[in-house]
């Protein structure tokens, strides 16, 4: 075919030809070299601006002159015009800007040339359609041969953008056929459709073959640029070393860098055997890497090789080197020995290995990883079955670690974190492999468990170990141990399963108060999938209007009348009814929804007490999690500021934990709720971590006793009674009132009365109830609090 020019069409090693839709700029073209090739197609035809201008105006100028004396004055001049405008308007921005040299063009500015070329041939092409019909003889000879010129002057003029030059000719050489078509000359008529589609195809040959040889050359250079880039990196840079031997595989030509970097003088290497130099001083023993043997095998079967990774020994130092090579074969084909380079990738390797012992091992402690420790467990559980055995895994947190972590800060946080791997190393037999798996949880792979107790004593020696307390910096650190059962394949078939069932032991654990050990079993998961279809349904209740309050009345201890009352949570579901605050409560601490729960509690019950006499207060409980919001504040200004609550009709219930578990930033919060003249309460004093020294920090108004206490002491437990009157000696003596609760029957109300307390909670003055009910505790004319 006419346009195929292949032979003339530069090529890229490994590169496709473009297709026609590339070529014709009518697909999305990528690379810098496509740029540069429009950028070459718009030079060459601003180029032959001058000349196309001037070929267009003599040609009009022709017919102009050829037809004056037959053709309607109007038309001829509007024609005539029209091609000299459209003509200008091609030329004169190209005439403009010829000399600027275009080093980039977009697909756009390539399209507005063709949109020219395209409105060059409507115009011409309107010639024969439109003033053809009136012509004579002579005329119609002009206008035949006028376009014929035209339409060959334009194939090379206009070929260097073929979709241009295809749609001028196409459009010109359709009008003069359709001219003679009309005249009843049908031979002229194909003869002009045939040398147009002539012109067509040689004009799109040789636009195809001008942006292929443009895009090669630009191809070129551009890989030529980047070769030559690399080459004078590679050399400044000097990474790489040539070596090459003879046929007995003895170094020749030995380079000055070469022995530079095994620290000798090239005559010394010369004719020295090329893995003698390499083996060092394992050359007499014989005793190679496996990498070296690997190296002699391919040169002594005068193969080529690639980046083989050898260890070398140079001065008592370990380097690893990147070695490749091919064979060389004389002009009759016979082997004259090795050639390639060698590069030292001792730093890569050595980062590489650093990386790798970074994945798999903690920083902090030196401890195998999560990652490490799965692998092994897996490794272990297929020992097991294999042999038909037990392994097992004890997973262990640190109790009271965030404490200290907080207040001591992270740099004695993590020296206490290496001593207690220390402990775990020390109990670490070659049955066990222990790891950290991240913050303060560890976990230790027993590869055989030998009998059913071997676990437990295993778990109880771990607590023991790390209960011992810590000298760190003049710090004595206490901190105790939770730990968590597993056995393969009992407690699971896979890593994962058993992974899961010692984390739900751990759980058990580190519910029941910490520093114990549970041993995994069913019931565990149950209770989890239990957690997990309540921790569902709990992040649904607020919206759905499932929470309620009851409020149970507190009363003074001698005159019996209502003082407050204490706002308990209460949630209803439809699906699993009523939900005891034991079960959820803990919940909603876990998963975070203590925070939106607390604020609809203190907001609701600061509403209802609205409706209860002035001197009435209401006590909302409050946990940690909630007074570590920073917002917790702002919750409770606004709680009063809209409801209008008086804030020393509001008492705030907190636990002994808090202190424990939040430290200064407890107190802090607590300093600021006083300062709004909000009352506090402290729950369930003596249960937990009892100090004297918050009651002292903190201005509680009321201690409350717990009702253990309160039931033993009618059984007449002198513990608890000594207790009782401690804590009555105690809050009076800082200006605190006392609440005993549990009140259930009148010998114990009898009992914390003649004991000193001056207020009463339990059943026997009234139980929880909704708020209606509350309400009619003071009758229905009863004082309103006052907004």
């Amino acid at each position: 075919m006419l346009w195929d020019v292949n032979s003339v069409e530069p090529k890229v090693a490994g590169t496709p030809a473009p297709g026609w839709l590339t070529i014709l700029g009518l697909s999305a073209d990528s690379g810098i070299e496509w740029e540069r090739v429009r950028a070459a197609q718009i030079t060459a035809l601003w180029r032959a601006a001058l000349v196309r201008l001037a070929f267009s105006a003599m040609a009009a100028g022709i017919v102009f002159d050829g037809l004056k004396t037959q053709v309607a004055s109007p038309l001829l001049f509007g024609w005539f015009a029209l091609v000299i405008l459209i003509s200008g308007a091609l030329a004169l921005p190209a005439l403009r800007q010829r000399q600027i040299p275009r080093f980039a063009a977009s697909r756009s500015e390539i399209h507005r040339e063709n949109v020219g070329l395209f409105a060059s041939g409507l115009a011409w092409a309107a010639l024969p359609l439109v003033l053809g019909l009136h012509a004579n003889a002579y005329q119609l000879l002009v206008i035949f041969a006028a376009l014929t010129v035209l339409m060959g002057g334009a194939t090379f003029a206009l070929s260097v953008a073929p979709l241009g030059a295809a749609s001028f000719l196409l459009l010109t050489g359709a009008g003069l056929s359709w001219l003679m078509w009309r005249l009843d000359v049908p031979m002229i008529a194909l003869l002009t459709l045939a040398y147009t589609t002539a012109l067509t195809a040689a004009s799109l040959s040789s636009g195809r073959s001008f942006i292929l040889r443009k895009h090669g050359e630009f191809a070129l250079r551009e890989k030529s640029e980047v070769v030559s880039l690399l080459l004078r990196e590679h050399e400044q840079s000097g990474g790489d070393w040539m070596w090459q031997t003879d046929t007995t595989r003895c170094l020749t030509h030995v380079t000055p860098r070469f022995a530079a970097m095994l620290r000798l003088n090239p005559a010394a290497l010369e004719a020295k055997p090329f893995m003698q130099i390499l083996a060092g001083d394992s050359w007499e023993q014989g005793n190679f890497s496996t990498a070296l043997r690997e190296l002699a095998e391919k040169m002594k079967g005068r193969q080529s090789f690639s980046a083989l990774i050898i260890p070398i020994d140079i001065a008592g130092e370990s380097h690893w080197w990147e070695i490749s090579g091919s064979p060389r074969f004389d002009d009759g084909a016979g082997f004259s020995g090795y050639r390639g380079v060698i590069s030292d990738v001792t730093e890569q390797r050595l980062s590489a290995e650093k990386i790798t012992h970074m994945a798999r091992f903690d920083p902090l402690t030196g401890m195998p990883n999560r990652l490490q420790m799965v692998e092994a467990l897996g490794v272990a559980m297929r020992e097991a079955e294999q042999w038909r055995r037990k392994c097992g895994i004890v997973i262990i947190d640190l109790d009271r670690f965030k404490p200290i972590n907080d207040t001591l800060g992270h740099a004695i946080g993590d020296r206490l974190l290496v001593e207690v791997s220390q402990r775990l190393g020390a109990l670490t037999t070659a049955n066990e492999i222990c790891a950290r798996l991240g913050a303060d949880e560890f976990a230790m792979i027993v590869k055989e468990v030998n009998e059913p107790g071997y676990l437990m004593r295993l778990a109880q020696a771990i607590i023991t170990s790390l209960s011992r307390p810590y000298e760190i910096d003049q710090h004595t650190l206490y901190v105790g141990a939770s730990t968590g059962t597993a056995v393969s394949p009992r407690d699971g078939n896979d890593v994962e399963t058993l992974i899961r069932s010692a984390d739900l032991a751990l759980y058990r654990s580190k519910s029941a108060g910490g520093n114990s050990h549970t041993a995994y079993e069913p019931e565990l998961h149950v209770n989890a999938e239990e957690r997990r279809v309540l921790e569902l349904a709990l992040r649904k209740a607020l919206e759905r209007d499932e929470l309620s309050l009851h409020y149970q009345p507190v009363v003074n201890a001698k005159s019996g009348l209502v003082e407050s009352f204490e706002a308990l949570l209460r949630w209803t579901n439809a699906d699993l009814g009523n939900v005891a605050p034991a079960r959820f409560i803990p919940i909603a601490e876990e998963a975070r929804l203590i925070r939106p729960i607390g604020e609809w509690v203190l907001r609701t019950a600061c509403r209802e007490a609205m409706n209860w006499p002035a001197t009435v207060r209401v006590a909302v409980n409050v946990s940690a999690e909630q007074l570590h919001d920073p917002h917790f504040i702002s919750i409770l200004v606004s709680a009063l500021s809209q409801t209008g609550l008086a804030p020393n009709r509001l008492e705030l219930e907190v636990t002994e934990s808090i202190f424990l578990n939040e430290g200064t930033v407890a107190i802090e919060t607590l300093e600021k709720v006083l300062a709004m003249g909000v009352r506090l309460a402290l729950d369930d004093f003596g249960t937990g971590y009892s100090s004297l020294g918050y009651l002292s920090r903190t201005r509680f108004s009321t201690i409350k006793v717990d009702r253990s206490f309160v039931q033993s002491a009618a059984k007449k437990a002198p513990e608890s009674i000594a207790i009782i009157r401690a804590v009555v000696a105690l809050a009076d003596s800082l200006g605190m009132a006392t609440t005993a609760e549990g009140v259930e029957t009148d010998e114990e109300c009898k009992m914390v009365n003649a004991l000193g307390c001056t207020r009463i909670q339990g059943y026997l003055f009234g139980r929880p109830m909704p708020a209606h009910e509350a309400r009619k505790l003071f009758g229905a004319q009863g004082d309103r609090a006052v907004a």
